[in-house]
């Protein structure tokens, strides 16, 4: 493992990890060094498409149909640009391993807890889409989701936020901008609160119902979203303020794995890339928790520290996550 610049590892405190237990999330600044980001950003580039160029933000801009690919292994199409074959490379593995970030993961999940990923394995997408014109499962990799690239898109000025959550089964996941990102340029958003509206409506705590496709039975196929889960999106997008995750190089999010989000759209004000790298924790026992009954617990399975936490909320950290008044 490539050794990295020393800091000192600071534990999450109990404010933080009760802020974290009542809005499902949590932003950390100044975590990874910025050579290990400069480090991805280099191996990310080595995937370009051909009219994107690095040293000529004019060229940061949707990107012409003939620069589109639909391999899962690096997905590119319009202001999207997904490369997620290096997700088992040893730089790739060392940043999702860097010890402050999995001294926090243990914090949540407890000591031993957290499924180890393996260089050189399986990158998410090897298996194609989950299901036709379907999404790629995150779940099946032995690494990291990818590296992730969005691109201004002026078009997108006046579009909507609309959330969503993740249908395979984790415990949390980490959004690491590797690149300084301004706000309205692409950071990852979240609906604070709305892991624990979202929760208690699906029958299993981790997992998510799915339907096969068949050819000769095109008409349903996929993830099973709950009628009640759909109704509160509807009510979540009306009464909860997204918070738009934006930051500097180094800057990580962690998040609940029910909480709604989205990929932020880049709305063209700043030409900059959003690049991020974006990885998943799970629990060692993740297969046995994954289709039990959802608990009135939510925190049942993670760590006793994790559970214990409850205290009382300065302003100070909440403004510091950017949480709305």
């Amino acid at each position: 493992m490539k050794s990295m610049p020393k800091k000192a590892i600071e534990p999450l405190t109990e404010e933080e990890l009760t802020f974290f237990k009542t809005y499902g999330y949590l932003i950390k600044p100044d975590v990874l060094p910025r050579e290990v980001c400069d480090e991805l950003v280099d191996l990310m580039w080595q995937s370009a498409p051909s009219s994107l160029h690095r040293d000529d933000p004019e060229s940061y801009q949707p990107l012409p149909a003939q620069d589109w690919s639909s391999d899962a292994t690096l997905f590119i199409q319009a202001d999207k640009w997904q490369y997620r074959a290096c997700g088992t490379r040893q730089p790739l593995i060392d940043a999702m391993t860097h010890p402050q970030l999995w001294q926090w993961g243990e914090q949540l999940l407890g000591e031993g807890n957290i499924r180890l990923p393996k260089i050189d394995g399986k990158p998410m997408g090897h298996q194609g889409q989950a299901w036709p014109d379907g999404p790629v499962d995150p779940q099946n990799t032995d690494g990291v989701r990818g590296i992730y690239a969005t691109l201004p898109n002026s078009a997108l000025a006046a579009a909507e936020d609309k959330l969503h959550t993740d249908g395979h089964p984790f415990h949390f996941g980490w959004v690491c901008l590797l690149e300084d990102c301004p706000p309205d340029s692409g950071a990852f958003k979240v609906w604070p609160g709305s892991h624990r509206r979202f929760a208690p409506l699906f029958p299993m705590p981790y997992d998510q119902a799915r339907i096969p496709f068949y050819d000769h039975l095109p008409s349903h196929k996929g993830i099973i979203h709950p009628e009640a889960y759909l109704q509160a999106v509807k009510d979540v997008e009306a009464d909860t303020h997204p918070v738009d995750c934006y930051g500097k190089k180094g800057s990580v999010v962690l998040w609940h794995h029910r909480l709604g989000h989205m990929a932020g759209h880049h709305r063209g004000k700043h030409k900059t890339i959003r690049q991020a790298l974006l990885f998943d924790y799970n629990h060692v026992d993740l297969d046995t928790q994954r289709c039990k009954p959802t608990p009135d617990d939510l925190w049942l399975d993670w760590s006793a520290e994790l559970r214990a936490a409850d205290c009382p909320l300065s302003s100070t950290l909440k403004a510091e996550q950017m949480l709305p008044d």
